[in-house]
């Protein structure tokens, strides 16, 4: 695996518009109770209470996806992790609007949680419209690059899912050459339909919808971890 430290470094903004009361609120008050710790080794237990399966979203954006999981299968742990505050305000809403005890929230870079957790222990790893980086000097940015992949791979359980969203064309054709070149992920697709249709248990984001009225195409990625 690749040094995590070489792939670590965080790029764009941290915060956007100032919060309003109630959302100050929530960071002081909520996310202290759901934020994951910041030191030491992670396992379902340390995190929920006991030994469930768990999930992990890279970038949830405004939450809307990671509440949905977590409310569909309450049985299984969710961690979520954003480095944008507004984003991080925004799942703490859905985390309080539908009472979900089962998800953790880190404010931060996700390979910084991923690395604590044991390896085999996920069941699926989501990034959904990660920032495409579409100049080729950056390149080496995008989260689809084979050091963040080796470490997602470590911790997904053989048959594991790795689920992939992006409504770029650059991000999805570099996506596709990097993916098809490891062994480590097999493509679940099986015809065009299958990456331009969302499935039904992936739920629609805010963001998805945007990029549909702006006319984008969205393509949706499945791979098993083999």
């Amino acid at each position: 695996m690749n040094d995590p430290s070489t792939i670590r470094r965080l790029y764009g903004r941290r915060q956007g518009h100032k919060l309003r009361a109630g959302q100050a609120a929530l960071v002081d008050d909520l996310l202290p109770r759901v934020a994951v710790p910041e030191t030491g080794p992670l396992d379902a237990v340390t995190l929920f209470g006991d030994d469930r399966a768990m999930e992990v979203e890279i970038g949830f954006g405004a939450g809307e996806h990671l509440a949905a999981q977590a409310a569909g299968r309450p049985d299984h742990g969710f961690i979520g992790c954003e480095p944008f505050l507004n984003g991080v305000v925004g799942a703490l809403g859905h985390v309080r609007d539908g009472d979900l005890s089962n998800v953790r929230l880190h404010m931060g870079d996700a390979l910084t949680v991923l690395e604590r957790l044991p390896d085999a222990s996920l069941n699926r790893v989501y990034l959904l419209h990660p920032d495409p980086w579409p100049k080729a000097r950056h390149a080496k940015r995008r989260m689809v690059n084979n050091g963040p992949l080796d470490m997602i791979a470590a911790k997904l359980r053989p048959g594991g899912e790795f689920r992939l969203g992006t409504d770029d064309p650059t991000y999805c054709r570099w996506s596709m050459m990097v993916m098809n070149a490891r062994r480590d992920f097999a493509w679940l697709a099986t015809s065009a339909a299958d990456f331009l249709t969302r499935p039904d248990d992936w739920p629609e984001t805010r963001y998805e919808r945007k990029a549909r009225r702006q006319g984008h195409e969205v393509w949706y990625f499945r791979y098993r971890r083999v």
